[in-house]
């Protein structure tokens, strides 16, 4: 199954992406090719350039408390797990304190890196990182491979206490919707959202055997989901046949 998230709000759409970004980060520096070094340094830029919008660290920081006041509101129901529910928060705590104790925006400390800022200001450039620019960048990329990692992890290291809580934020999303199966009629689907709960993420499961893609769009009222199939001219163009998937919607 192939499975598409759609966020409703602009907040979740930078978690999705920062989540993306670190994902790609993690599989590239696990890697010890210097060319995957590279573009671990590249991805680290961009989560710099997501993570310096103003109100990001505080975005997060308010999602961590809300999230721990909801839990917190469940102690005492029977049918909750406490063990568990002390176990999520304090992760949510845990997340909180080393989010909160970094000083300025995600990987400020970063741009304190002269030799990084000196490889940012040329990545733009096409070819802009040959050895010629940056002799010092291309001699590092013939370090050994265990030395660029643990460059990379210490570069990272700014950066997790951010990940970690759009993780942990982002899983307690997922886990709040309850799958439902559905059927685009030729191939198009419609759905009115209930009033008096403000979805953030929709999440779409769809078998690739299928060969559709789902173009989604939606808001606070209403979400439309209309398939897609690439053909040979290498375009999309809509499906008319009927379609089955599995539809998500999280608050």
């Amino acid at each position: 199954m192939i499975l598409y998230e759609y966020p409703f709000n602009e907040r979740i759409r930078t978690y999705l992406r920062l989540e993306h970004l670190f994902r790609r980060l993690g599989n590239l520096v696990a890697r010890e090719h210097p060319t995957d070094h590279h573009f671990a340094i590249i991805t680290i830029f961009e989560v710099m350039d997501v993570a310096a919008r103003a109100d990001l660290k505080m975005d997060v920081l308010k999602d961590l408390e809300k999230q721990k006041y909801i839990l917190n509101s469940y102690r005492g129901n029977p049918a909750i797990a406490e063990a568990v529910l002390d176990k999520v928060t304090a992760q949510l705590e845990g997340c909180f304190a080393a989010l909160n104790g970094l000083s300025g925006k995600a990987g400020q400390t970063l741009t304190e890196n002269d030799w990084l800022m000196s490889i940012r200001s040329r990545v733009a450039i096409p070819g802009g990182t040959c050895e010629f620019d940056l002799p010092a960048y291309y001699a590092w990329q013939h370090f050994d491979a265990q030395k660029r990692q643990q460059d990379l992890q210490r570069w990272i290291a700014t950066l997790v206490p951010l990940a970690e809580s759009i993780r942990l934020l982002l899983q307690l999303l997922r886990d709040s919707g309850a799958a439902q199966k559905v059927v685009a009629p030729g191939g198009q689907y419609q759905q009115t959202l209930p009033q008096g709960r403000t979805f953030q993420l929709l999440r779409l499961r769809i078998d690739p055997s299928l060969g559709l893609i789902p173009e989604i769009s939606g808001n606070r009222l209403m979400v439309s989901v209309r398939m897609m199939r690439q053909e040979s001219d290498d375009r999309l163009h809509a499906s008319t046949t009927d379609a089955s998937f599995e539809l998500t919607l999280c608050a």
